[in-house]
């Protein structure tokens, strides 16, 4: 179980959604997930998310608590339709 970085600003339906892409980053690592899969909960992440600089400072807290990137995740779905981070 992970200490996820949720904002106390984001509503209950934003927190889900952003557990949704911590989930789906989780899969990417753990047993792999497809970039339509992804990419659905990635593009709601950034409506929520929509300061490129809280997103890094999210993707860094995510990478200390898990040992994931969110980031890194997202690159790898920008070439490849499945995303297998292992």
């Amino acid at each position: 179980m992970y200490d996820y970085p949720l904002s106390h600003y984001w509503t209950t339906e934003e927190i889900i959604d952003v557990m949704a892409l911590y989930n789906a980053v989780e899969d990417a690592y753990e047993e792999g997930i497809s970039k339509e899969d992804f990419m659905k909960c990635y593009r709601r992440y950034t409506e929520i998310v929509d300061s490129k600089s809280e997103q890094k400072q999210i993707d860094d807290a995510f990478l200390k608590a898990s040992g994931y990137s969110i980031y890194k995740v997202f690159m790898e779905a920008k070439s490849h339709d499945w995303i297998e981070m292992k």
